[in-house]
């Protein structure tokens, strides 16, 4: 493993996840470190979020960006509608606000 000054970013997070799976955080940064180079492991972590802390709003607009430009357009529209629910629940307009954009920008 590479030394403490010189782990990347993703080195960093995938240790994280692995000492503390439900680190919301970490893993999210490692679902978007990966979007790009690994879209299917990318993913799993959004996945892993959206089922075990559903309460977690972040996930939602990513995932469902993820979706989309995935050629899953009809899967965005379910995790953004989720999310503009939670983020309801949660009383938070900007990030119910964001989430709403963008799903009306899949719906257009």
């Amino acid at each position: 493993m590479a030394s403490e000054a010189a782990k990347t970013r993703r080195e960093f997070l995938e240790e994280t996840v692995r000492a503390n799976p439900e680190n919301t955080f970490a893993r999210y940064g490692l679902a978007m470190e990966l979007v790009s180079s690994e879209p299917a492991a990318a993913w799993d972590h959004f996945e892993y979020l959206l089922q075990h802390h559903p309460e977690y709003h972040a996930t939602y607009y990513q995932a469902g960006m993820f979706l989309a430009k995935q050629g899953r357009p009809e899967d965005a529209r379910k995790v953004l509608a989720e999310g503009v629910n939670v983020a309801g629940r949660q009383g938070n307009p900007h990030a119910q606000a964001e989430l709403q954009a963008a799903l009306d920008d899949l719906n257009d």
